[in-house]
C-alpha cells in the first residue's frame, strides 16, 4: 500500500464518482472520457492495494476501503481547496455554508431561511444545490454539502444504511395535499375523496432509478396516466393551473401556488404523511453552518409546520 504517488485528480475523481454514483455521472460532471475517469479510479485503487468501488448494473458503490479513503480524500481535497481561496485573498471556507436540497424545498422553506440569514449574519455565503434525495445522501457522505435537506416519506427510514449514521432533524411532517385546477370538478369541496382519483390526468416528476413516481397519489389501484412530466415543482402547479392535469404537493407549497390552483386533503385510504428532514455528519458544527441550521428550523416554524 503507497499513496505517495496518489494525484490530487485521482482523490477529486474518486470523491466525484462517490458522489454520483456512477463513472459516466462522474465523468460528466468534470468534463473527463469515462475511460479517463476509469483510469484515474484504477491508479488509486492500485495505491490502495484493493478494491475501493464495487461495481454493479446500476452504477457503484463503496467498500469499506472505499469509505476510508472517501473521508482522507475528502479532507485533502478540501485543505487544497481552502489554500487556494486564501492565496487568492478570498473569503475562507469557514464562512461558508453548502446546502444540498430537494426540489420543492427550494420553493418555500430554504428562500426564506437565506433570506432571514442574509439580514442576521451578512458574512456568511450560502451556495445550494439540487438534487434527489439519494444523490444529496452521497453529497454529504462525499463532504461535498455541509447540511441536506431530504424529503421522507413513510416509514421513514434513515436515507442509507453507511456508517457512521447521518444525524437527521424533522423539520416539517405534514399530510400530502392534491394539487386541482380551480375550475376543475374536484374542486368544489373542501376535500376529495379518495376514490374520485381514479381515471384522473397527472402531472409527475420524471421517473428515475433512484427516486419514486413523484407527483400521482401513491397506492392507486390502476395504472396512472401521465399527461406531463416535469420536475420543477412551479412549472407542475402552473401545468395544474392551465387545467393540464393533477399533481401532488407537500402543504408547505399551499402558498406558493398560482391563481387557478386549489390546494386541498385527500380523504379516505391511508394517510399520507410527508416529512422535511435536515441531515448531516455526525460531527462537530461550524458556526455558519450551526447558523443556517438554526435558520431552516425557524423559516420551517414559520410556514407553519413545525414538529
Amino acid at each position: 500500500m503507497d499513496f505517495t504517488d496518489v494525484s490530487l485528480t485521482a482523490l477529486r475523481v474518486f470523491r466525484e464518482v462517490a458522489e454520483r454514483g456512477t463513472l459516466t455521472s462522474a465523468a460528466a460532471a468534470l468534463g473527463y472520457t469515462q475511460s479517463a475517469v476509469s483510469r484515474q479510479i484504477a491508479s488509486l485503487e492500485r495505491a490502495a492495494g484493493v478494491p475501493l468501488l464495487e461495481r454493479r448494473r446500476d452504477g457503484v458503490r463503496l467498500t469499506a476501503a472505499g469509505h476510508v479513503v472517501l473521508r482522507r480524500a475528502t479532507t485533502v481535497v478540501d485543505q487544497i481547496n481552502a489554500t487556494a481561496r486564501e492565496l487568492a485573498g478570498l473569503p475562507a471556507e469557514a464562512g461558508t455554508v453548502r446546502v444540498g436540497w430537494f426540489t420543492s424545498a427550494g420553493a418555500v422553506l430554504l428562500p426564506r431561511a437565506i433570506a432571514a440569514l442574509r439580514r442576521t449574519h451578512p458574512a456568511i455565503t450560502v451556495t445550494t444545490r439540487e438534487g434527489s434525495t439519494p444523490a444529496l445522501v452521497r453529497a454529504l457522505r462525499a463532504g461535498s454539502v455541509d447540511l441536506a435537506l431530504l424529503a421522507s416519506a413513510p416509514p421513514f427510514r434513515p436515507p442509507d444504511a453507511e456508517s457512521p449514521p447521518l444525524e437527521l432533524r424533522t423539520l416539517t411532517e405534514r399530510s400530502l395535499h392534491l394539487a386541482v385546477p380551480a375550475d376543475h370538478p374536484l374542486a368544489r369541496g373542501d376535500f376529495v375523496d379518495v376514490a374520485a382519483l381514479r381515471g384522473q390526468r397527472w402531472i409527475a416528476g420524471p421517473s428515475s432509478g433512484e427516486e419514486k413516481l413523484m407527483g400521482v397519489w401513491p397506492g392507486l389501484d390502476e395504472r396512472p396516466e401521465i399527461a406531463h412530466t416535469a420536475r420543477d415543482w412551479l412549472a407542475k402547479l402552473h401545468l395544474v393551473a392551465a387545467g393540464c392535469g393533477l399533481t401532488t404537493v407537500p402543504a408547505s407549497l399551499a402558498s406558493a401556488a398560482p391563481p387557478g390552483v386549489r390546494i386541498l386533503a385527500v380523504r379516505g385510504g391511508p394517510q399520507e404523511q410527508r416529512r422535511i428532514v435536515l441531515a448531516r455528519l455526525p460531527h462537530p458544527l461550524t458556526e455558519p453552518v450551526a447558523r443556517l441550521a438554526d435558520a431552516l428550523r425557524a423559516a420551517a416554524i414559520d410556514i407553519g409546520a413545525p414538529v
